[in-house]
This record gives C-alpha cells, structure tokens and sequence, in this order.
C-alpha cells in the first residue's frame, strides 16, 4: 500500500539564506500583519471584517492598474490590448462579487458586538473604489471633499477626476477612426460628469448594424457593456449584504445606508452602448 505522503524531490531548493523566498517576495510579513481588531477583547468576527475589505482593497488595486493600461492602449489605437485587459477586468470584478457571500455569514447580532469600534470609517471613504467610479465615468468632484483630511487621496483623485475616462478615451478613439463622433465629446471638460448625447447613438447604431465592418469597436462596445453590469452587480450585491446585516441603519460614515447604495443602482457608466439597443433594426 502507498504511504499517504509525498517526499520531497531532490531538485527543491532548501538553502534560502540571503536568497529571495516566497514569503520575500510577497511582503507577507507586512501583509499579514495588517489585520488588527480594534475590539478588546478581540471579537471573533472582526477579522473576518477586516480581511474581506482588505481583500477587496487588494483587488480594487489591480482594477485600477488594469483600467490604466487600458487608458495608455487606447490612446496608442491599441484596441485588441485594451479588449485583452477589459476580459481580466471582468474577472476581477467576478471576484468582488463572489467575495460578498464570505460577508453575509456575518449576522447583525454579531456584527453590533464590534461595530461600535469602527467609528466614522466607512466603504464611503475608499479612495480605490472612488478612482474606479471615476475611470469608468462616474465623475462627482463632490467627492472630493470626502479625503480632505488626506491631500495627498484627494489629490490622487483630483487627478482622475481631471482626466478623460475610458468611455470619453474609447470615444475619442472612434472618431480618430472617423466615426462622427460629436466634437463636444471629443474635447471637454473632463473633470464634468459624463451627459448623454442624442447624436452619439447614430454612429453606434451604425456599428452594432455592420458587426463586420466594425468588428474592433463592436467588441469593445459589448465589453464595456460587460464591466458596466459587472459593476452594477457589484453595487446590487453590496447593497443586499449591507441590508441584511444593518437593516435600514445609518452607515458608519454617516450616509442613510441601504437607501444611499439603492440610489447607486440608477447610475449609468456609458449610457449610449445600452440606449441604442433600442434603436437597432428600426
């Protein structure tokens, strides 16, 4: 009978002194030392608390890394990069949706015995999640004042704020192309929150009609479609785990809560790439 056990295989490195190992590599002396509860005696679920937010900040941090490339790519009319980095976005973001369900194990009696010591904090004040909410064109330069307390956050978001997102580069893309693309779409104020425009739906109604001519724009017109419900799931599922475990509360940072993330839900990221399904065959 074969023992239960696997035995080291000669070739394996053993003699790590003064070399680079796993643990080296990835900080996890640092990392694993992040999570400390507040609580005293320190409650149990607590930690589950902590890591799950860490985890998401984790994750939130190579959205925007990948959102970023994406923005270089197509401003080089790198468009089959671009479509490469969106699918590992939305893989990433299956992720934070999945993540929710480790959360909702934690019941509201359990989480009133250690809320108390969470403050003013709040998912609210996520730099991370702000900067996605503006790269992918939810510009609010209200939100700013929510990281006066950090020049150096809200310079960091000023500067996202500041910039095009990827539907205005994904625009201007189109009419370097020579789409028909609206002029006041092309240059503007990019620190204004994106408006609808009625002429914008032509041009990819023209696109979505002729698949084979536009196949590059098509493709990256259903992947923004993609990260957009992606996300909008994401905000569903943060909303029902927050109702579940707080009720109708007010959150930590002061918002209404559960009525605050509903609100959340009418926000469009690339408002045209859903309406001009309605105008297709007509």
């Amino acid at each position: 009978m074969t023992e239960n056990q696997r035995d080291l295989e000669a070739g394996i490195e053993l003699d790590l002194n003064g070399r680079l190992t796993y643990g080296g590599y990835l900080k996890l002396d640092l990392l694993l030392s992040a999570q400390r509860p507040l609580s005293d005696p320190p409650h149990h679920d607590e930690m589950l608390f902590i890591v799950q937010h860490q985890v998401a900040e984790l994750w939130m941090k190579l959205i925007i890394h990948e959102l970023k490339s994406a923005l270089d790519h197509l401003r080089r009319d790198e468009l089959d990069a671009c479509l490469k980095i969106l699918a590992r976005v939305k893989q990433v973001q299956r992720q934070l949706f999945e993540q929710w369900a480790v959360l909702e194990t934690l019941t509201p009696s359990e989480y009133l015995e250690f809320r108390g010591v969470l403050g003013a904090s709040s998912g609210f004040q996520s730099l991370q999640y702000r900067q996605i909410e503006f790269l992918l064109g939810n510009k609010n330069a209200q939100m700013l004042q929510v990281f006066a307390y950090d020049p150096s956050a809200q310079a960091a978001l000023r500067a996202v704020l500041e910039a095009p997102s990827l539907y205005d580069e994904f625009l201007r893309y189109l009419a370097r192309r020579g789409h028909d693309v609206p002029s006041t779409l092309v240059e503007r104020d990019w620190s204004q929150p994106y408006q609808r425009h009625e002429a914008l739906l032509p041009v990819l109604k023209r696109i979505y009609e002729d698949r084979a001519a536009f196949w590059p724009e098509y493709h990256m017109c259903e992947q923004l479609v993609d990260v957009e419900e992606s996300f909008q799931l994401w905000r569903f599922r943060h909303m029902k785990t927050v109702e579940r475990i707080i009720g109708h509360r007010r959150g930590t940072g002061g918002s209404s809560g559960v009525s605050f993330l509903k609100k959340a839900l009418e926000l469009e990221f690339f408002p045209e790439l859903l309406e001009v399904r309605t105008e297709l065959g007509t």
